[in-house]
């Protein structure tokens, strides 16, 4: 029986937890993103107060405008069509006219047409407003726009509830094409909102309200623009405008796009699913001091995450070396170096999550720099190992060496708690993280009856995690000829792959158990945390077959993707976080997992229910997860209703997806792409890999599906003799 009395409530889920009643699903949101600037906003391009009020423009973690709205002659204009543009960079927006009537005089519905285009950079928000009249006469309109900013931290956004705020300063008007919003914060940090127009204004109140008198001739059009900016302290606006942020874009897109190779199929919606998810990743790849980082996701998580980013450079690792490479950089030079239990942090650990914001000034959310995760060190020594193999990049393996001999002393000094040679995990800040895998719900790990597992927890995968990462990072030793340390992780991956076989694996359920409990007890409950231990290789051959087996049962494979949790558990709920969900994420690194087993036709069918469930999907951009009902025919997936999206982890997806069919491996050491028994569904006859990176060169690679039988005919037009192209049938 799961305890009438248990606390829902405790920890990071009860205290910051995103509220699944305060949706903004249903209201057709439209959502702009660049780097730490965002802005959710409604398909005709206001900010309006609905539900609970997650609308807003947000920089650096705090949301300066609540409120946006057009008016024309004191009436919502008509919506006719509203759309993100392919490359992410402006959301375009048609209006028209209701009929109306305005000082005595009576406009015909549909005879002015307004043309709104937004977009964010770098803590600006830019709007141009065309209004064009298409009627034969002469019309004279007043075009009103409303604004109002609350300054909220985004943790207060989600659902923190805070004994008291900063002060609003009201509004100024500098000038009469100029309006400044003001907060003092009780970390006494002054925010403002400045809002700066191309002309004058007509009128304008004391409450952020402006107006402008516009005389529309024939055929003619008018246009407003303006740039909001958003200030910290004693931060001066720079001057930006609509055009120049286009163009900077525009070019930074360019640039951002050379991580990633251009990927044609012949089936035009798998194509488009590809080149959303290369839109959708660039526009979160941030700028920091050590190059590129893939925020983790639009609006809850638009900050550094280490777990996140590792994961998404190891999904698209083998198209996009250079974001492994900066991924690697920037965590490592953010790597604890002492002992701090308020943040979870010890040394060698990798950071779990870093944010701004007011509450975290004021030390009432720990995540200024937080380090509450488990699997981010393992993950972050696999990738060093997979990244030096893929790229050859002895220069930055060399750099970041120390950090990874200091992440592999975390693993057995800090993360083995009770010396047993599992990563265990119990958090220590008292608003940490209770679960501190990546199901880091409270209630993620439980018993077969429903009771919540008690600490220290040692996750499956984790294991597998560290079982990986010490087999890399013994490779990566020979090179700096530290054979010792070598011989001596292999030996421990060694032990830990034949312990963990024992202890993890339970023959009932055909499967490997979530995890041990802190009285070493096995969580027997079927989740897809044993889908990734297929990833990292700790599965012995005769167990991998048969979790493959389970994990494509009804009972784990939606139809559309393996949920994380069967739906025979007692705390099994399709619409939950963690208990039952789909997440692409975890279905991508399971597909790849059985795809290195050798069961790449699963593997397909995996894809296949993703590629599915993007039709479905506005934008066809997956989400960070939708809910875990049996797939309905003639029926899209049902969306989780806070969901991120874009999300990293989850846009980069396909890429991991197609390298689990097609089994690619880059060895710049051998000099040698590899393709192991590939295969191709039958909804895509041909594919071209162009311009893919192989560091001192890029090649084109052309597949061709032959028949219902799968052959595949591999062709590239390297005539360089370094490097081989290898094809295991």
């Amino acid at each position: 029986m799961i305890e009438e009395n248990e606390e829902i409530e405790n920890a990071f889920i009860g205290q910051y937890k995103i509220k699944t009643d305060a949706t903004y699903i249903d209201d057709r949101t439209q959502v702009l993103n660049h780097h730490g600037t965002f802005a959710i906003l409604n398909r005709s391009g206001d900010i309006l107060p609905l539900g609970e009020e997650f609308q807003g423009i947000y920089y650096e973690d705090t949301r300066y405008v609540n409120g946006l709205k057009l008016h024309l002659n004191n009436h919502s204009p008509t919506l006719l069509s509203s759309n993100i543009k392919e490359e992410n960079e402006i959301l375009s927006v048609d209006l028209t006219n209701p009929k109306m009537l305005f000082k005595g005089e009576w406009f015909p519905q549909g005879i002015i047409h307004i043309h709104r285009s937004q977009l964010v950079r770098d803590g600006h928000f830019h709007e141009k407003i065309e209004i064009e009249n298409h009627n034969s006469n002469e019309h004279t309109c007043e075009l009103t726009l409303d604004f109002d900013g609350d300054f909220k931290d985004i943790f207060e956004v989600r659902g923190v509830k805070r004994e008291k705020r900063g002060e609003f300063l009201g509004f100024e008007y500098p000038d009469k094409n100029t309006i400044i919003m003001s907060y003092l914060g009780l970390d006494q940090v002054v925010r403002r909102c400045k809002i700066t127009f191309n002309q004058a204004f007509s009128r304008l109140s004391q409450d952020g309200e402006i107006k402008y008198d516009l005389k529309l001739f024939p055929k003619k059009f008018q246009k407003v623009e303006y740039t909001i900016s958003f200030l910290e302290g004693e931060e001066q606006s720079q001057i930006r405008d609509y055009h120049t942020d286009k163009s900077a874009i525009e070019s930074d897109i360019e640039k951002s796009k050379n991580y990633l190779p251009i990927i044609e199929t012949a089936n035009e919606q798998f194509t488009h699913w590809l080149n959303r998810s290369k839109a959708d990743l660039v526009s979160l790849m941030s700028d920091t001091p050590t190059g590129k980082y893939p925020y983790a996701g639009v609006p809850w998580y638009n900050t550094a995450f280490g777990r996140d980013g590792i994961i998404t450079a190891l999904e698209t690792l083998w198209a996009a070396p250079k974001l492994s490479r900066d991924v690697l950089l920037y965590l490592a030079s953010n790597q604890a170096e002492e002992l701090d239990e308020a943040n979870d942090a010890e040394p060698g650990k990798i950071l779990h999550e870093t944010r701004g914001g007011e509450m975290v000034a004021l030390n009432e959310i720990p995540f200024k720099k937080y380090y509450g995760t488990n699997d981010a060190t393992p993950l972050f020594l696999i990738l060093a190992g997979e990244y030096y193999v893929r790229t050859g990049d002895i220069s930055t393996i060399k750099q970041i060496w120390p950090n990874i001999i200091k992440a592999i002393h975390w693993i057995n000094e800090y993360g083995d708690l009770d010396g047993d040679g599992y990563v265990e995990y119990q958090h220590k800040s008292k608003n940490g993280l209770t679960n501190q895998g990546w199901k880091d719900s409270h209630d993620s790990v439980s018993h077969a009856n429903g009771q919540l597992a008690e600490p220290a927890i040692a996750l499956c995968e984790i294991q597998g995690y560290v079982y990986s990462a010490k087999l890399h990072v013994a490779n990566l030793a020979m090179i700096f000829e530290e054979r010792e340390l070598s011989k001596t992780l292999r030996a421990e991956a060694k032990i830990l792959k034949e312990k963990f076989n024992e202890d993890f694996w339970d023959k009932q359920l055909g499967c490997y158990v979530i995890a041990l409990d802190g009285r070493k007890k096995p969580c027997r409950v079927k989740s897809s945390n044993a889908g990734q231990v297929l990833y990292t290789g700790i599965a012995d051959p005769g167990k991998a077959k048969r979790l493959v087996q389970s994990l494509m049962r009804p009972d784990m494979f939606s139809g559309w993707g393996i949920r994380t949790l069967s739906d025979a558990e007692i705390r099994f709920n399709p619409m939950s976080y963690h208990n039952g969900s789909v997440w692409p994420h975890d279905v991508a690194l399971i597909a790849e997992g059985m795809g290195r087993y050798g069961y790449q036709e699963q593997s397909l069918e995996l894809m296949t229910g993703l590629f599915d469930a993007s039709l479905f999907i506005q934008l066809q951009r997956l989400p960070e997860l939708f809910c875990g009902m049996e797939r309905r025919e003639g029926e899209g997936p049902t969306a989780y209703p806070v969901a991120c999206s874009p999300q990293a982890w989850s846009v980069a997806a396909v890429y991991m997806l197609l390298q689990s069919i097609l089994q690619i491996k880059i060895n710049n050491l051998k000099k040698e792409v590899s393709f192991c028994k590939p295969i191709l569904p039958e909804y895509i006859e041909s594919m071209n890999i162009k311009n893919l990176d192989l560091g001192d060169v890029k090649v084109d690679i052309e597949l061709t599906r032959h028949g219902r039988n799968n052959m595949i005919s591999i062709n590239w037009n390297l005539d360089d003799t370094e490097w081989q192209l290898s094809i295991i049938k």
